[in-house]
């Protein structure tokens, strides 16, 4: 069992949570008094919110920087650009193993404080189950770059999920007729998620279960994001950050790019990011703390003087204190050692990692990890 005291849960303040078997199995207003064999914690001064849903990343793209030369019209521009302008670059980050790039891809998210990422591309065997790797979906590049799109869209008797596929990355006609198409050839009203969906206009965005909404990724290639504001009322909407390909590796700044837009409120962004890719992906018991829910839970450093969403949206990840994952601890900040450091050999499989000066514990070997990577691909940033 886990107990969490003083804890100042986002929306709900002060509370005392406990955990067992995974979920969440009390919240009250008063202390809990630990067992012999109870991990207990108490802090001072923090925000808990339920672990955050990425949902969209390429996890093995996140040693990649962002490579672009211009503002582009689309996506086939830009990925034709790139590789005859960046090929160096490119040939230098694929030289690491895919195994490495995806192990790389995990740690970021999980710094950031995410639990659950949806992974767009092939289907990725993960070896550091750290956090959870979404892929229950068929995902579809795009209709330029997908052989056979439309045979894999309507193929017989596929499973009840999401298809998900980059749709409308561009600001020009094509991109808008490449949605066009999509719905189009949808003959069985199969389930899609889009992805961007800058080109996107309201009608379009009916035939679509939800839209991934990647502002920062947008605004480098396109200079440009979708119409949020509008096609909220047509679709769900939820966040995602892309890879580091068009993207920075903190989830944080994105989060603050996309607020200071104003195309959604800070309760709907909040949500974009936690209770509705929740419900969109299917994710039970997932993007809120209550009772009976999976013991996915975040923990920081509170701002002071200031409410619940500006302290939220003011993070970053050297402000993560804690990290649960399906009621086991994957992240702890340094200052929390000497509580934990009793509960060894619990965390002896822990490595040691520093962002901005500030260190965190994460579950698994992540500092040999690192020395490989520098090993194979030496002039990687690898700053976190």
């Amino acid at each position: 069992m886990i107990l969490l005291n003083n804890i100042h849960i986002l929306g709900d303040g002060l509370k005392h949570i406990q955990i067992s078997g995974g979920k969440i199995t009390a919240i009250a207003a008063e202390k809990f008094s630990p067992g012999d064999n109870d991990i207990h914690l108490t802090f001072d001064n923090v925000i808990a919110f339920p672990g955050l849903i990425n949902s969209h990343d390429h996890l093995d793209f996140n040693l990649f920087p962002q490579l672009g030369n211009r503002f582009y019209n689309n996506y086939t521009e830009w990925g034709n650009d790139i590789h005859a302008q960046n090929k160096k670059e490119i040939e230098a980050v694929m030289q690491v193993p895919q195994g490495l790039r995806t192990k790389f891809g995990i740690y970021k998210n999980l710094l950031n404080g995410v639990t659950t990422v949806v992974n767009h591309g092939e289907y990725l065997k993960i070896d550091v189950p750290v956090i959870n790797v979404f892929q229950d979906c068929y995902s579809l590049h795009s209709v330029q770059f997908e052989k056979g799109w439309k045979q894999k869209l309507n193929k017989p008797f596929t499973k009840d999920i999401p298809f998900v596929i980059h749709a409308g990355e561009g600001t020009d006609e094509v991109s808008q007729q490449e949605i066009a198409e999509l719905i189009k050839w949808n003959f069985f009203k199969r389930k899609i998620i889009a992805v961007h969906g800058v080109a996107m206009n309201n009608e379009q965005a009916k035939h679509f279960d939800a839209l991934v909404w990647c502002p920062v990724s947008n605004y480098f290639l396109l200079n440009k994001t979708a119409d949020i504001k509008a096609l909220k009322k047509h679709t769900k909407i939820i966040f995602g950050t892309d890879s580091t390909l068009t993207a920075g590796r903190n989830i944080w700044e994105q989060l603050r790019f996309a607020r200071s837009l104003q195309l959604l409120s800070d309760e709907e962004l909040y949500n974009s990011i936690t209770a509705e890719p929740a419900a969109v992906w299917g994710l039970q018991g997932a993007g809120k703390i209550a009772e009976q829910y999976n013991a996915d839970i975040v923990i920081v450093k509170r701002k002071n003087g200031i409410n619940d969403f500006d302290s939220f949206f003011a993070l970053n990840p050297e402000d993560v204190m804690l990290v649960i994952k399906g009621g086991e601890i994957r992240l702890f900040d340094e200052s929390l050692y000497k509580q934990l450091a009793h509960y060894n050999p619990v965390f002896s499989s822990f490595s040691k990692a520093c962002i901005n000066e500030v260190c965190k514990y994460a579950e698994g070997d992540r500092s040999n990890l690192i020395k490989e990577i520098r090993r194979l691909y030496p002039v990687a940033g690898l700053s976190f």
